[in-house]
């Protein structure tokens, strides 16, 4: 999958660093690593940077990983990431994908993890290794075909000595969260969040199934990535994109391979070629463990060095970047598909170790920066175009700035692009205000004060650091010359990159007639083998770990309460970690209560003041380190002000004054419901937005809807501005509430809104809301839409009880069980032994308030020749549940140490109370489920499926193309209907 990690680039940078050793309180002589539990301990020696905002320490072990460790201790959780130099980029030219292919693999297993009998099931996959290499070589169908049912028959046998997922039961058990892996151009990250107490077994687990590929379960992995390559097929984006970095890049890897691989690769894979590439790179000396959390940093190393240790040191891997030449005229490429036209252009800058990389950066927020950006005040304030957007990928050898835009009705796709061009010729002369910069730079240093509170972020950035071969005090220099660019490096690098040399991607609707797809092969389903386990998984298991206690939150300790004026409840919590607040006003009305509401809402962000305009009001903002929204869902308005809180009397002042001065704009108006009008006909076109949206709430409320309780085309045109502008001043009159959460006391806050916060002196009941009847599901029944791609999507939904406090805790362990992860009952049984999908899941999902009915609801994404099979799968697992003791005792585990690590703190105590209140639940409910863990059964599980889930009526959602679907098999689950737009959208 292509999910990259956030770059985070650090704050306070330091000129060199300096080494210490990590010295146990108890030392003796040194000695090799050993356990804490044993006397002698081996000194690490680390390097640390003056100043560094992570106080990170870096270590080498001796066989050349490098390991990057910080502690937070917010909670007792740590962040792990273990990175690999090695991606797409590395691919064979003729075996791409391989890199993307192999992180699949590194969750199978080992020599002693996910085996029962490795001597017997190595010889069977020998056997299918050498298959693959005879099938990728022939030509001719039937003998593929013949080959093939050859590898389809042997892997049944081996499947035999396989246990699957056990890695992934391991982790659930522990309480990992986020467990997953990611594959780029050059990287290949694997990651999890890991409870404190089980940092042995995540290195004992980790080093063992990183030492080794096993290709083990290859080819139903194999089928996987098939539905994920289909998925990218089906996305207009990823096309979009991948045109763009061909067009960037013909030469070298970054364009000239893609990282899921062609389908020509995929159907002809070569475990050879992956077992070379993984002894190649996947070596100490080219990885790395980056961890930030509630660790010790001498015990984490020792830890780390004595599972890890043990792997060899080999050849550092060796690459050498193509070179590419200028582009001296614009490259034109034309993506055909299903979704809304928009513009891609992209410039080719070089790599992240260069100051012009570090420019680019500058550039990006001076075009884009979410408020007073040229691209945010000139196209997105001024609605020049739907929607415009830039945003910088800095890679190691080349980097690229890529420009978006969506047109508007009767505009051209060259009339937005020349708007983005126009942006940059701003750029180019520097006609951008002299405090620009240096408001970049604070903004800057607050999001990086915001991200260091993620244990992901701060992780992020060691990996960012290794993977660019950056020294880590080179990486932390980075801020202090971003911090000293000048507005002539601005207007030097951009003339020296901006010219007639980029890529235009012209993404239009239509049928793509270059479209492909990745046929389905026939696989035989291998077993599951649920209660089978290797001799390693109990060894790992039985590891002993420390008990830790959880901490819930205490609405009446943890949340102080005041009152305004006007009898204005506050809430409040205090930040003690550094000077960011945000500040809440909520109510509970929304669109459900006033339809002209949502629109007022939207309006107001196109608005000035009786003393600024719209464009110098985001300006101020951006100047002070501040930001506002208002938004409208259904039932409730949330007002918000965040940023430094040392500028929030400005902040407030400004954000008051807008509130109750909003100067109303004819054209704003005008132009905004032609926004929306385009932006309804684009939503026609959106498959997730029809899919997960429309026709969801078609099948929980019928054609009249809260999707489709909207303002009609006329209504819109006559609204006026008046209107809108009395329905914002309104906004505060009504009866709300206030959350804070920032450095200051409650008195003082409270002493600020009195003064700030203008109300009227009574404040006027919410208005009644327009209540939507969930209709109860009679009978069963299919919906489908037509739309045009390669796979076909599903939803199985049935209506259950309203929410119940009392069932929460049982539904939270049956989710676990039945879908809590790779390990558990849905993953295994429709990916890893059926390889019917990429993704599938089912969730018994909870209402968001009370007095609405819970929902079970169910998803398969797969090839459409795979729908027969993918449905009846889906089917049985709802209606006859596979009994795991195994499985259920994993799931109480990772209930229970989610639970007892989990730390709802911060902002999170007011947002989790809000939450509560909407459900009419006067406590923490975490604390019911963990009470009740220990006395329940697997028998309380079944019990609960088969009253609840088990043959209950229920209505599919299928998207999926006409031509694809097969509507007999369709048929032999319930009454079949079409759904058109019209019907779904209501206009």
């Amino acid at each position: 999958m292509k999910n990259r990690l956030i770059a985070f680039s650090l704050l306070g940078a330091a000129l060199f660093s300096q080494c210490k050793t990590s010295t146990p309180s108890q030392t003796t002589a040194p000695a090799p690593a050993t356990t804490a539990a044993q006397g002698a301990q081996t000194e690490f020696p680390y390097t640390t940077v003056p100043n560094d905002p992570l106080q990170a320490r870096i270590y080498k072990l001796d066989n050349g990983l490098t390991v990057y460790l910080t502690q937070y201790k917010d909670a007792p959780r740590i962040q792990t990431y273990i990175a690999v130099r090695a991606g797409s980029k590395n691919d064979p030219a003729d075996a791409t994908g391989l890199a993307h292919y192999l992180e699949h693999m590194a969750f199978k297993g080992s020599t002693r993890l996910g085996t029962i009998n490795w001597e017997k099931e190595k010889e069977e996959l020998a056997k299918i290794e050498a298959l693959y290499e005879l099938y990728r070589t022939q030509k001719d169908p039937a003998v593929r075909k013949k080959t093939y049912h050859q590898i389809d028959s042997i892997s049944g046998v081996a499947a035999k000595y396989a246990v699957p997922n056990e890695y992934d039961k391991l982790v659930a058990a522990m309480g990992m969260k986020n467990s997953n892996a990611s594959t780029w151009v050059e990287q290949t990250i694997y990651y999890g969040d890991i409870p404190s107490n089980q940092l042995d077994k995540w290195a004992m687990l980790e080093a063992e199934r990183l030492g080794v590929m096993i290709p083990r379960l290859f080819h139903t992995e194999l089928e996987a990535v098939y539905e994920e390559k289909n998925r990218s097929l089906d996305s207009d984006n990823n096309k979009a994109f991948e045109a763009a970095f061909a067009a960037l890049f013909p030469t070298h890897q970054y364009g000239a391979q893609t990282t899921i691989g062609t389908v020509e690769h995929l159907k002809n894979p070569s475990i050879t070629e992956i077992k070379k590439y993984f002894d190649t790179y996947y070596v100490p000396n080219n990885m790395a463990i980056a961890m930030s959390g509630d660790l010790d940093f001498d015990q984490t190393i020792r830890t780390i060095n004595e599972h890890f240790g043990r792997w060899q040191k080999k050849a550092d891997p060796v690459y050498n970047a193509p070179q590419e030449k200028p582009i001296t005229a614009p490259v034109v490429k034309e993506v055909l598909g299903p979704e809304a036209e928009m513009l891609l252009m992209a410039y080719r800058f070089p790599g992240i170790k260069t100051k012009d990389a570090l420019v680019l950066r500058m550039i990006n927020q001076i075009l884009s920066n979410g408020q007073a950006g040229l691209i945010d005040l000139n196209i997105n304030q001024k609605q020049a175009a739907l929607g415009a957007g830039s945003f910088a990928e800095v890679y190691n050898d080349y980097s690229a700035h890529f420009l978006t835009a969506t047109p508007r009705q009767g505009q051209t796709l060259d009339q937005v692009k020349n708007l983005l061009l126009q942006q940059l010729e701003l750029v180019k002369k520097g006609q951008f205000e002299d405090w620009l910069i240096p408001a970049i730079v604070n903004k800057n240093k607050i999001s990086k004060m915001k991200a260091y509170e993620s244990n992901a972020a701060r992780a992020t950035a060691f990996v960012d650091a290794f993977i660019a071969r950056q020294d880590w005090a080179d990486y932390l220099k980075q801020e202090d010359n971003f911090e000293k660019i000048t507005k002539q490096d601005v207007m030097d690098v951009a003339n020296r990159y901006y010219g007639n040399n980029y890529a235009v991607i012209y993404k239009r609707t239509g049928q793509d007639p270059m479209a492909q797809k990745v046929d389905k092969p026939t696989i035989t389903p291998v077993p599951a083998n649920r209660e089978a386990q290797s001799d390693y998984y109990k060894q790992v298991a039985a590891r002993p770990a420390s008990e830790l206690q959880p901490q819930f939150v205490d609405y009446q300790k943890d949340i102080q309460q005041g009152t305004l004026k006007a009898n204005i409840p506050v809430y409040y919590t205090k930040n003690t970690e550094n000077g960011l607040f945000n500040l809440y006003y909520i109510l509970d009305m929304g669109t459900n209560h006033d339809l002209k509401l949502g629109m007022a809402v939207d309006y107001l962000q196109y608005l000035g003041t009786d003393k600024y305009t719209a464009e110098e009001l985001q300006k101020e903002f951006f100047k002070i380190g501040c930001s506002f929204d208002v938004s409208s869902g259904q039932d409730q308005i949330y007002v918000s002000l965040t940023g430094l809180d040392e500028n929030l009397e400005q902040g407030l002042q400004l954000f008051e004054s807008l509130l109750q001065n909003p100067k109303a704009d004819q054209k704003a108006l005008d132009d905004m419901v032609a926004g929306i009008l385009k932006d309804r006909k684009d939503a026609k076109l959106n498959k997730n937005l029809i899919h997960s949206v429309a026709m969801v709430n078609y099948a929980k409320y019928g054609p009249k809807n809260p999707f489709t309780h909207i303002l009609s085309e006329q209504e819109l045109k006559k609204v006026k501005p008046a209107e809108l502008v009395s329905r914002i001043k309104s906004i505060p009159a009504y009866q709300h509430r206030v959350l804070y959460y920032g450095p200051r006391e409650l008195q003082a806050i409270t002493a600020t809104l009195n003064t700030g916060h203008i109300v009227p002196a009574t404040l006027k009941p919410v208005p009644a809301e327009k209540a939507f009847q969930e209709q109860d599901i009679k009978g069963r029944q299919v919906y489908w839409t037509d739309y045009k791609m390669v796979q076909a999507e599903l939803l199985f939904l049935s209506k259950a009880m309203n929410f119940d406090p009392k069932m929460v805790p049982t539904i939270r362990l049956y989710n676990e069980y039945f879908d809590g992860g790779m390990g558990a009952i849905v993953f295994q049984e429709l990916r890893e032994s059926r390889a019917l999908a990429y993704s599938a899941s089912s969730r018994f999902a909870n209402a968001s308030k009370k007095d609405r009915a819970n929902y079970i609801m169910s998803y398969i994404g797969t090839q459409s020749d795979k729908l027969p099979e993918a449905m009846a799968g889906m089917q049985e697992l709802l209606n006859e549940l596979p009994l795991a003791e195994t499985n259920f005792t994993n799931a109480k585990a990772s209930v229970r140490n989610s639970i007892a690590t989990e730390r709802i703190n911060k902002v999170g105590i007011l947002m989790n109370y809000e939450q509560a209140r909407k459900l009419g639940v006067d406590h923490d409910i975490r604390r019911d489920i963990y009470e009740s863990l220990d006395a329940m059964t697997l028998d309380q599980i079944k019990t609960f499926q088969q009253q609840f889930v088990k043959g209950q009526n229920q209505t599919i959602l299928v998207i999926g193309s006409k031509d694809r679907l097969n509507f007999k098999e369709l048929a032999k689950y319930g009454t079949v209907k079409q759904l058109t737009l019209k019907e779904l959208f209501g206009y």
